[in-house]
């Protein structure tokens, strides 16, 4: 039986094996950032959408096309949608792997990042529509100049949270055989047939990452706090 020693120099240091888990962790990185940015902006265009068809009635056929949109996206695992993007839609094309991955995360997250933002609008009290009005403002010029200050400012939290979500479901990415930090473990075990040490790491690495993030979201809401003072 290997001592825990043994086994650590086999999985990690032998023949540079750690370098799996730092390039796969620098892809993983990657995807959820620019994956949370579409996201952003997906979510965003929705959530204006809907919000304008709800307080004004206008933009009818964009929110049918949106409703079931989030419809299908919220209704479907991940790494269905994932893998019907990189084998269906791209499936005759070369195209690089980890496009096809912030496309396919970008795209889920942007349908709840759109709940998100509409809750937030819908958290504003009627009010402040009605005082934008009396300041002789539009709809668009109400939402851009008072509403969605507000809104932001209350979905930042949910919204840093949903970026330690989307980090964890990007461990699906190896479905696509894209190197991500799983399948760097996974390349590992299958290269020393020891599962335990290179999932383990893989594991505490997400629980650490996880962790740092979760840290940073609740000195934000401190701060927020502090500044409705």
């Amino acid at each position: 039986m290997q001592s825990l020693y043994e086994s650590f120099v086999l999985n990690f240091i032998k023949d540079d094996r750690w370098k799996y888990l730092t390039n796969g962790l620098a892809v993983t990185l990657k995807i959820t950032f620019f994956a949370v940015l579409l996201g952003l902006a997906i979510g965003f265009v929705i959530a204006m959408i809907r919000s304008t068809y709800e307080n004004t009635g206008k933009l009818k056929i964009l929110n049918a096309i949106t409703s079931l949109y989030l419809l299908v996206i919220r209704g479907t695992p991940v790494v269905v949608q994932l893998m019907i993007i990189y084998f269906v839609i791209f499936g005759s094309v070369r195209i690089d792997k980890s496009f096809v991955a912030i496309l396919a995360f970008g795209i889920n997250s942007g349908a709840y990042q759109a709940e998100i933002f509409r809750s937030g609008i819908q958290s504003i009290p009627r009010g402040q529509f009605e005082a934008g009005r009396s300041l002789g403002f539009n709809y668009r010029e109400t939402m851009t100049n008072i509403i969605m200050p507000q809104a932001f400012k209350n979905v930042i939290p949910t919204l840093a949270n949903e970026f330690i979500v989307l980090l964890k479901e990007t461990s699906v990415a190896g479905y696509i055989a894209l190197e991500d930090l799983t399948k760097g473990g996974d390349i590992i075990r299958s290269r020393t047939y020891s599962a335990f040490m290179p999932l383990m790491a893989v594991a505490l690495i997400y629980l650490l990452l996880v962790m740092l993030f979760s840290q940073g979201v609740k000195l934000l809401e401190r701060r927020l706090k502090k500044s409705e003072r």
